[in-house]
Protein backbone atom coordinates (compact mmCIF):
# COMPACT_ATOMS: atom_id res chain seq x y z
CA UNK A 1 0.00 0.00 0.00
CA UNK A 2 1.35 3.37 -0.87
CA UNK A 3 -0.11 6.72 -0.08
CA UNK A 4 -0.76 8.80 -2.68
CA UNK A 5 -1.03 12.91 -1.94
CA UNK A 6 -3.89 14.47 -4.25
CA UNK A 7 -2.48 18.04 -4.06
CA UNK A 8 -4.30 18.53 -0.93
CA UNK A 9 -2.95 19.01 2.89
CA UNK A 10 -4.55 15.05 3.70
CA UNK A 11 -3.06 12.28 2.61
CA UNK A 12 -5.36 8.73 0.91
CA UNK A 13 -4.27 5.28 0.58
CA UNK A 14 -4.90 5.26 -3.05
CA UNK A 15 -8.31 3.90 -4.33
CA UNK A 16 -9.78 4.63 -1.40
CA UNK A 17 -11.04 7.76 -0.64
CA UNK A 18 -14.16 9.50 1.32
CA UNK A 19 -17.31 10.03 -0.90
CA UNK A 20 -17.17 14.04 -0.12
CA UNK A 21 -13.98 14.19 -2.30
CA UNK A 22 -15.85 12.22 -5.60
CA UNK A 23 -19.03 14.63 -4.92
CA UNK A 24 -18.87 17.79 -7.76
CA UNK A 25 -18.00 21.06 -6.55
CA UNK A 26 -21.07 22.85 -7.57
CA UNK A 27 -23.32 20.31 -5.84
CA UNK A 28 -20.85 20.65 -2.54
CA UNK A 29 -21.80 24.00 -2.45
CA UNK A 30 -25.76 23.66 -2.92
CA UNK A 31 -25.37 20.98 -0.19
CA UNK A 32 -24.07 23.15 2.11
CA UNK A 33 -26.36 26.03 1.37
CA UNK A 34 -29.35 23.98 1.76
CA UNK A 35 -29.76 22.48 -1.35
CA UNK A 36 -31.26 19.56 -0.54
CA UNK A 37 -34.04 20.99 2.02
CA UNK A 38 -35.09 23.05 -1.46
CA UNK A 39 -35.15 20.24 -3.55
CA UNK A 40 -37.21 18.36 -0.53
CA UNK A 41 -39.68 21.47 -0.58
CA UNK A 42 -39.83 21.73 -4.52
CA UNK A 43 -40.67 17.77 -4.89
CA UNK A 44 -43.48 17.81 -1.62
CA UNK A 45 -44.74 21.17 -2.00
CA UNK A 46 -48.35 20.01 -2.43
CA UNK A 47 -48.22 16.97 -0.11
CA UNK A 48 -46.45 20.07 3.04
CA UNK A 49 -49.40 22.08 2.36
CA UNK A 50 -52.67 21.71 1.23
CA UNK A 51 -54.03 21.76 -2.58
CA UNK A 52 -55.22 25.37 -2.23
CA UNK A 53 -52.14 27.07 -0.82
CA UNK A 54 -49.98 25.01 -3.59
CA UNK A 55 -52.62 26.32 -6.33
CA UNK A 56 -51.39 29.82 -5.43
CA UNK A 57 -47.71 29.92 -4.75
CA UNK A 58 -44.92 28.46 -4.96
CA UNK A 59 -40.92 28.30 -4.00
CA UNK A 60 -38.08 29.86 -5.61
CA UNK A 61 -35.92 29.82 -3.04
CA UNK A 62 -34.48 28.93 0.17
CA UNK A 63 -31.69 30.90 2.14
CA UNK A 64 -30.84 28.95 4.74
CA UNK A 65 -28.73 30.35 8.16
CA UNK A 66 -26.00 28.77 9.42
CA UNK A 67 -26.37 25.21 10.86
CA UNK A 68 -29.14 24.74 8.51
CA UNK A 69 -31.27 26.15 10.96
CA UNK A 70 -33.68 29.67 10.61
CA UNK A 71 -33.91 29.85 6.95
CA UNK A 72 -35.93 32.19 4.73
CA UNK A 73 -38.65 30.94 2.03
CA UNK A 74 -39.07 33.08 -0.90
CA UNK A 75 -42.59 32.17 -2.45
CA UNK A 76 -43.56 33.06 -5.94
CA UNK A 77 -47.67 34.41 -5.16
CA UNK A 78 -49.73 35.08 -7.98
CA UNK A 79 -51.28 38.84 -7.81
CA UNK A 80 -54.43 38.71 -5.89
CA UNK A 81 -54.11 35.60 -3.59
CA UNK A 82 -51.35 37.52 -1.72
CA UNK A 83 -53.36 38.06 1.24
CA UNK A 84 -54.33 35.04 1.87
CA UNK A 85 -50.94 33.55 1.75
CA UNK A 86 -50.04 35.96 4.41
CA UNK A 87 -52.53 34.86 6.56
CA UNK A 88 -51.12 31.71 6.30
CA UNK A 89 -47.57 31.99 6.73
CA UNK A 90 -47.55 30.39 10.04
CA UNK A 91 -49.01 27.66 9.18
CA UNK A 92 -46.98 26.98 6.29
CA UNK A 93 -43.77 27.41 8.63
CA UNK A 94 -45.13 24.90 10.64
CA UNK A 95 -45.89 22.25 8.44
CA UNK A 96 -42.01 23.00 6.81
CA UNK A 97 -40.53 22.36 10.07
CA UNK A 98 -42.87 19.53 10.95
CA UNK A 99 -42.35 17.73 7.91
CA UNK A 100 -38.19 18.13 8.62
CA UNK A 101 -38.64 17.30 12.29
CA UNK A 102 -36.60 20.77 13.22
CA UNK A 103 -36.66 24.38 12.52
CA UNK A 104 -35.71 24.16 9.15
CA UNK A 105 -37.42 27.78 7.95
CA UNK A 106 -38.29 30.35 10.23
CA UNK A 107 -39.42 33.11 8.04
CA UNK A 108 -41.42 33.22 4.61
CA UNK A 109 -40.91 36.30 2.17
CA UNK A 110 -43.47 36.77 -0.81
CA UNK A 111 -42.68 37.91 -4.30
CA UNK A 112 -45.75 38.41 -6.34
CA UNK A 113 -45.96 37.62 -9.87
CA UNK A 114 -48.91 38.38 -12.71
CA UNK A 115 -50.39 35.67 -13.93
CA UNK A 116 -49.11 35.22 -17.84
CA UNK A 117 -51.44 33.97 -19.49
CA UNK A 118 -50.29 33.66 -23.39
CA UNK A 119 -52.53 33.57 -25.65
CA UNK A 120 -51.51 33.56 -29.28
CA UNK A 121 -53.41 34.24 -32.15
CA UNK A 122 -54.07 31.59 -34.30
CA UNK A 123 -54.30 32.37 -37.49
CA UNK A 124 -56.72 30.15 -39.39
CA UNK A 125 -55.81 29.24 -42.46
CA UNK A 126 -57.70 30.47 -45.46
CA UNK A 127 -59.42 28.23 -47.51
CA UNK A 128 -58.79 27.51 -51.03
CA UNK A 129 -61.38 25.79 -52.83
CA UNK A 130 -65.02 27.48 -51.11
CA UNK A 131 -66.46 26.68 -54.14
CA UNK A 132 -65.67 22.97 -53.66
CA UNK A 133 -67.11 23.61 -50.15
CA UNK A 134 -69.96 25.09 -51.49
CA UNK A 135 -70.85 22.27 -53.41
CA UNK A 136 -70.73 19.75 -51.37
CA UNK A 137 -72.82 21.52 -48.96
CA UNK A 138 -75.58 21.87 -51.77
CA UNK A 139 -74.87 18.23 -51.99
CA UNK A 140 -75.86 17.74 -48.21
CA UNK A 141 -79.96 16.21 -47.78
CA UNK A 142 -80.55 17.06 -44.42
CA UNK A 143 -81.71 20.82 -44.76
CA UNK A 144 -80.78 21.98 -40.72
CA UNK A 145 -77.60 20.91 -41.41
CA UNK A 146 -77.06 22.10 -44.89
CA UNK A 147 -77.92 25.35 -43.34
CA UNK A 148 -75.60 24.93 -40.35
CA UNK A 149 -72.99 24.63 -42.48
CA UNK A 150 -73.93 27.90 -44.66
CA UNK A 151 -73.52 29.73 -41.78
CA UNK A 152 -70.80 27.78 -40.20
CA UNK A 153 -68.78 28.89 -43.82
CA UNK A 154 -70.17 32.25 -43.45
CA UNK A 155 -68.53 32.75 -39.95
CA UNK A 156 -65.38 31.35 -40.90
CA UNK A 157 -64.73 33.58 -43.43
CA UNK A 158 -65.94 36.85 -41.73
CA UNK A 159 -63.07 35.63 -38.88
CA UNK A 160 -60.52 35.27 -41.51
CA UNK A 161 -61.21 39.07 -43.02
Amino acid sequence: MHSKNNNKTQTYIQGLRPFSTSIPKTLKKHLRKGGYNYSNIIDNWTKIVSKEISDTCYPITVKMGKKMQDGNLVLNVTHGKEIEVEYKKNEIVDKINSFFGYNCIKTISLKVIQNQINKKNKILPKIKNLKKIEEKIDKVNNIQLKKFLGQFLKAYNERIK
